[in-house]
C-alpha cells in the first residue's frame, strides 16, 4: 500500500468514478473535483497531493487556467486529459508544464500505468545527483541548480536535460529525444523539442551553450 494522494479533476462524474475505481485498486487515495476552481480549493487545503489528473474542458475554470494557477507555486506532476487530441493543444500543454498528455477515449489500465511511471520518476527513494560544469541535477528532488542557483525547470525540461547529460557527446536526433522524453506514443513534431531546448538554454544561463545544435539531426550536450 502506498501513500500517494491523487487529485482527479473532471466535470463528468462518470469519468471521475471510473478513474477513482481503477486508481483505488492500486492503493492511491483519491480527491475529486468537478471543476478547476474546486480543484484549486482542494489543492490549497491539502499540501500532500502527489499528482493531479486534469481535464481540459470544464465549467467555471478550465484545465489550462487551472494549470496556470497551480504552476505559479507548485511543480506537482500533472497528467492532462482532453477529448480534442490536437497537436497544437498538446504543444500548448507542454508549454504550460504538463508532464503527461492523454487523449480521450483511453484505456484506464494504460492511464494507471502512466500514473505509476510518473510517480516513480518524480518520487524516487534514493537520492541521485549528477553534476557537470556547475550544473547539478538532483534526481530525487527533481531540482537543477546552475552554480548553486535553482534553474526552476518544468518536469519535461528536467527530463530533457537529464537525457542530454546522460548522453553527453552523443548527437541525438529529435525523434530519439521525443521517444525517450515524451514517450513512444506522442506524435508531435520537432517544434516541441526546439521550443523546450530554447527555454532550457535560457534557464541554464551562461551554461546553456553546452547544448549544441546538430544541424539536420537534433542536439547534443557537449
Amino acid at each position: 500500500m502506498n501513500n500517494f494522494k491523487i487529485l482527479v479533476v473532471d466535470d463528468e462524474s462518470r469519468m471521475r468514478k471510473l478513474l477513482k475505481d481503477f486508481l483505488s485498486t492500486g492503493g492511491y487515495e483519491i480527491y475529486e473535483a468537478e471543476n478547476g476552481q474546486k480543484a484549486l480549493d482542494i489543492f490549497e487545503m491539502h499540501d500532500d497531493i502527489s499528482l493531479i489528473i486534469l481535464d481540459v474542458m470544464m465549467p467555471v475554470l478550465d484545465g489550462w487556467s487551472t494549470l496556470r494557477e497551480i504552476r505559479k507555486n507548485s511543480k506537482v506532476p500533472v497528467i492532462m486529459l482532453t477529448a480534442r487530441g490536437q497537436e497544437s493543444d498538446e504543444l500548448f500543454g507542454f508549454e504550460l508544464g504538463v508532464d503527461e498528455y492523454i487523449s480521450k477515449p483511453f484505456s484506464p489500465k494504460i492511464l494507471v500505468a502512466r500514473v505509476e511511471a510518473l510517480l516513480k520518476r518524480c518520487y524516487t527513494e534514493n537520492e541521485m545527483i549528477t553534476s557537470f560544469d556547475g550544473i547539478e541535477i538532483n534526481q530525487n528532488a527533481h531540482i537543477v541548480t546552475v552554480d548553486g542557483i535553482n534553474a526552476d525547470l518544468t518536469m519535461k525540461e528536467f527530463e530533457l536535460l537529464e537525457f542530454l547529460i546522460n548522453n553527453k557527446g552523443v548527437a541525438l536526433s529529435r525523434e530519439k529525444i521525443l521517444n525517450h522524453v515524451w514517450n513512444y506514443d506522442y506524435y508531435g513534431d520537432s517544434r516541441t523539442i526546439d521550443s523546450h531546448i530554447k527555454k532550457l538554454r535560457k534557464k541554464l544561463g551562461k551554461k546553456g551553450y553546452h547544448i549544441e545544435t546538430v544541424r539536420g539531426l537534433g542536439y547534443k550536450f557537449e
